[in-house]
């Protein structure tokens, strides 16, 4: 079992940055493709970014290219998601996600997709 914790979430004003990161127990981090999701309120969860089991592949949504980049250290079992220019649309709880299933190099968007899931940390960004 993956247990995953999210932190970096706070207050900010539009066009700051933050970085979030999610720490991940066991040795299986490393097989495990990575992915962050959001939910505002009132709004379904829906895909931020994905990264691969090594951290060559990513994917972001449309909504937050480039500005958002994920990333992942291996070796400290942690993803991290970098958020710069952030917008009060961005206002909403980052959830990050982990998968055994997916092969080498690849990695999921949908929510359905992944198996282990953080509690979540609130960003919330004021114009």
């Amino acid at each position: 079992q993956v247990q995953l914790v999210e932190s970096g979430g706070g207050l900010v004003q539009a066009g700051a940055s933050l970085r979030l990161s999610c720490a991940a127990s066991g040795r299986i981090f490393s097989s495990s493709a990575m992915g962050w999701f959001r939910q505002a309120p009132g709004k379904e969860r829906e895909f931020v970014a994905a990264i691969s089991r090594s951290g060559g592949n990513t994917y972001h949504a449309d909504s937050v290219k480039g500005r958002f980049t994920i990333s992942r250290d291996n070796a400290k079992n942690t993803v991290y998601l970098q958020m710069n220019s952030l917008k009060p649309e961005d206002t909403a709880v980052y959830y990050c996600a982990a998968d055994l299933a997916f092969n080498s190099g690849t990695y999921g968007t949908m929510i359905h997709e992944y198996d282990y899931w953080g509690q979540g940390t609130q960003v919330t960004v004021s114009s």
